[in-house]
């Protein structure tokens, strides 16, 4: 049998092999499965574009366009295994794909099979200058060719922009390999690039450092770095500095190790700064060739987040053992993720759980406080923010805004004394914060005490957030409640503008317009704040049936019943 039609007859045994389950009516038909899988896409659900592209690409095998997005799916969603004949039957067929190339780079670093990796041509066959160099580089190595691996680092360093990436990777395997002064000069270079100055580049470099006989140095560089609110992972790391004792090298042990860096390094460049879906690729293919890799696992599950995946995120984050020292962390996205998945109370039990198991990390007191406060416990928030800031470093900067979340507890709960007094402690410790002034101000307006200070502090967050809906909505009532009803309605009109299906705004507006005699445009704004009433935009905050009344009777009548201040009649109404 000819070679073409052994390969066909072997891809027509994958494509009956991709293992799918029953199709859904919608998706019967090829046009269907496809238009699924688009949909599919749209909505980031790559399990459910995984199978009905699959089922598609087993109506129209030769496809070109199926394969691709068939092999992207089942990588998004870490099925290498399935994403791999794909790939191999597009390059048999000579199409060019850089998720196939990358799919079959990746099964040739699992099977060490450095010769084949070398062999391959970047122009027909390559994923990217970038990748393709520090590919390249640790491919040598892996042949024991060391002095050219480490020349072919120096080549992607020359090219613009690749710097960093290209010494970063170069330390990496001169650590490997033993030549921990070589890596050290590379880390002590400031001109080397900024892939040294994340967390991981710090942590390796301590670790280095450590593998010099240079502990304290390691030590003060992590102090440097991160100040003294470690996290469990960077203390562990401290406390086996401070023994005294070499620390080993853990962050590339084996050429297998360094590639899966790559990958992964490739990801935290991209991450924020392409689109999550493409930057999940790198991250999925790093933990395939790495299942150790923690950050890498922690970088896919907060892409799964971001693309609104929560289940796959929180399948991801418990990857992470107990054991590893960023097992908080991931717990914390989990949380995170449950939460978002609107499985609440499944989110507080993971919480106090980790406050149970960390109770001296603030970081997990103030996600619970967050949470709780989120879900309007405001009681229950309250202990947990205590926790956290009689944890948290005075000074720290996390310091400010655990008075600010906590004041609004206290607030809420009627505790204004102790509400007014975190407020001013977060002001204190960051001066001129546009939420905190805006937060104290709005309250002060709404108790009617205080009002020139109020004012004051909302002018001074509007100066500072002019495009913020809420913070020109404070200011405009504040100067209602002022009575300078003519200079409201600018600021009012202008937060209906920044946000126009707010309810509360609209309200606002309604009241305003009373003010100045404009009562068809009130009664138009009410109208308008009730049909916003529970949408997605509505706080819970605004009070249908008052609006309501005052629809019914006028704003005056409203204000006399509730036993309030009439509104000031010596303006002058048209």
């Amino acid at each position: 049998m000819p070679l073409i039609q052994i390969r066909r007859a072997a891809w027509a045994a994958v494509i009956a092999t991709l293992g799918l389950g029953a199709p859904p009516a919608l998706a019967q038909s090829g046009s269907g499965a496809y238009l699924a899988g688009r949909q599919a896409v749209y909505l980031n659900d790559f399990e459910a574009a995984a199978d009905y592209y699959a089922r598609a690409l087993g109506m129209d095998p030769n496809n070109p366009s199926l394969m691709e997005h068939t092999a992207l799916a089942n990588l998004s969603v870490g099925r290498l295994g399935r994403a791999l004949p794909i790939a191999k039957h597009m390059e048999d067929e000579g199409l060019r794909s850089q998720v196939a190339h990358m799919v079959i780079v990746a099964d040739l670093i699992t099977s060490e099979d450095y010769d084949a990796i070398l062999a391959r041509d970047p122009q027909s066959q390559g994923i990217g200058p970038l990748m393709d160099g520090l590919i390249e580089g640790w491919a040598l190595l892996g042949e024991g060719r060391v002095d050219d691996a480490l020349a072919q680092f120096d080549t992607v360093s020359n090219q613009d922009g690749l710097r960093g990436f290209a010494l970063y990777h170069k330390a990496m395997a001169l650590a490997l390999v033993g030549d921990y002064e070589g890596a050290e000069a590379i880390f002590a270079d400031e001109q080397s690039g900024a892939a040294m100055l994340t967390r991981r580049g710090a942590m390796a470099r301590a670790e280095i450092l450590s593998q010099l006989g240079r502990n304290q140095d390691a030590i003060d560089l992590l102090a440097t770095a991160f100040g003294s609110g470690f996290d469990p992972g960077l203390s562990k790391l401290a406390d086996s500095l401070i023994t005294g004792q070499p620390v080993p090298f853990s962050h590339v042990t084996s050429v297998r190790d360094g590639m899966a860096e790559v990958f992964f390094s490739i990801a935290a460049a991209l991450n924020n700064e392409a689109n999550d879906e493409y930057t999940l690729i790198y991250a999925r293919i790093a933990e395939h060739l790495r299942p150790d890799h923690i950050d890498a696992i922690l970088l896919t599950a907060s892409l799964l987040d971001e693309l609104g995946q929560y289940q796959l995120a929180v399948a991801a984050y418990r990857q992470v053992p107990r054991s590893s020292p960023d097992h908080h962390a991931a717990e914390l996205g989990r949380a995170d993720s449950l939460r978002r998945a609107e499985k609440t109370d499944a989110a507080v039990e993971v919480l106090q759980q980790l406050a149970r198991d960390y109770p001296e990390l603030p970081s997990v007191h103030s996600a619970l406080g967050d949470l709780l406060r989120q879900q309007e416990d405001y009681a229950g928030s309250i202990p947990a923010y205590d926790r956290a800031l009689d944890l948290t470093e005075e000074g720290a900067r996390a310091e400010w805004f655990l008075h600010y979340a906590r004041g609004i507890s206290h607030e809420r709960v009627g505790d204004w004394d102790n509400a007014e007094a975190d407020f001013r402690k977060a002001l204190e410790l960051n001066p001129g914060q546009p939420q905190v002034l805006n937060y104290l101000g709005y309250s002060l307006v709404e108790k009617q005490i205080k009002l020139d200070e109020a004012l004051e502090m909302i002018e001074e967050a509007v100066a500072v957030r002019p495009d913020s809906g809420y913070i020109v909505d404070s200011l405009g009532w504040v100067l209602y409640r002022l009575g300078r009803y003519d200079e409201a309605v600018v600021h009012m009109e202008k937060a209906v503008e920044l946000m126009p299906v707010d309810p509360v705004v609209n309200d606002h507006l309604g009241d305003v317009y009373w003010a100045v005699g404009r009562y068809r445009e009130a009664e138009f704004q009410w109208k308008r704040a009730l049909s916003f009433v529970g949408t997605a935009e509505d706080t819970g905050e605004a009070d249908p049936q008052r609006i309501r009344r005052k629809l019914a009777v006028g704003l005056d009548k409203v204000l006399a019943e509730e036993g309030a201040e009439p509104l000031k009649m010596a303006q002058d109404r048209n």
